[in-house]
């Protein structure tokens, strides 16, 4: 039978109720319902607030590593190594607040007024001068975390349009104007598509890292640089058991959707200040 009111019809009988839930969906009268988080006996012991703080403290360690420790020596290799772990929880996160989230766009806002908040001090950590201009890394990774996530919006809502394919395409080229690049982008989106299903989720998530990490090794080769420069990469599978101990529990508090947003312009200013200061 063809359910043509099918908004009224959402609870009706059973011939046209999964059409129209569907439909539902699609327009959103109703919401996708969030992965629930594990009952409270679970032995899982990582919320969202406890994956936010690794993401800070390898976020830190890292950028830290950047300024203070030669490149090119085990202590440098191995903060860099723990320090890659940031970026696929970062984006691990992204795509649980937006299933989570009550409006995409306010979403999307915050993380593009902050980004423009950070892009000064970004700037001077980058390059040691204010520079606005385009280019593969320029912005900073609330650029590219705003690109994810509408990458994520797009494939939610319209991963049956003709154009949706080509709208991916787009924002995966225009993440590679902000830091993590392209590889964020499909960080998310391999997240993203197997949400509810995390032996999917780091399968593909363990793909995209061997391709980045080789990727990476290749260009540093071709600049001279032996092939053991870029294997600290490797360090973002180290996300994984972090990924596989979230127990789907969001923020405590208000206050705690807040941390990332107002802690990233505020370290990288905090150790450019440092810098300038031991120098």
């Amino acid at each position: 039978m063809e359910c043509t009111d099918w908004k009224r019809k959402i609870t009706g009988n059973e011939n046209c109720r999964s059409n129209a839930k569907r439909k539902a969906f699609r327009f959103g009268i109703l919401k996708r319902q969030s992965r629930p988080p594990e009952p409270p006996g679970s032995k899982k012991p990582f919320s969202a607030d406890i994956l936010k703080l690794i993401v800070v403290c390898a976020m830190l360690a890292d950028h830290a590593a950047w300024l203070f420790l030669p490149f090119d020596t085990p202590a440098g290799q191995s903060v860099h190594f723990f320090g890659r772990i940031a970026a696929p929880v970062a984006c691990f996160l992204l795509v649980e607040g937006y299933f989570h989230t009550r409006s995409v766009k306010r979403y999307a806002v915050r993380l593009g007024v902050f980004a423009l908040i950070s892009q000064i001090p970004y700037s001077i950590f980058q390059t040691g001068t204010i520079d606005f201009r385009p280019g593969p890394g320029r912005f900073s990774v609330l650029y590219t975390l705003l690109c994810c996530l509408l990458a994520v919006w797009i494939w939610d809502k319209m991963r049956d349009k003709a154009f949706c394919p080509f709208a991916l395409a787009a924002l995966s080229l225009l993440s590679v104007l902000g830091d993590w690049m392209m590889f964020a982008f499909l960080f998310t989106m391999a997240f993203a598509m197997n949400r509810g299903n995390l032996r999917g989720q780091c399968l593909w998530f363990a793909a995209a890292a061997v391709f980045m990490t080789g990727l990476m090794t290749a260009s540093s080769m071709l600049d001279g640089n032996p092939f053991y420069s870029q294997l600290y990469q490797l360090g973002v599978l180290l996300s994984i058991p972090c990924l596989g101990l979230y127990n789907g529990r969001r923020a405590a508090t208000a206050r705690g959707k807040w941390t990332f947003y107002v802690f990233y312009p505020a370290h990288l200013l905090a150790l450019i200040l440092l810098k300038q200061a031991v120098s």
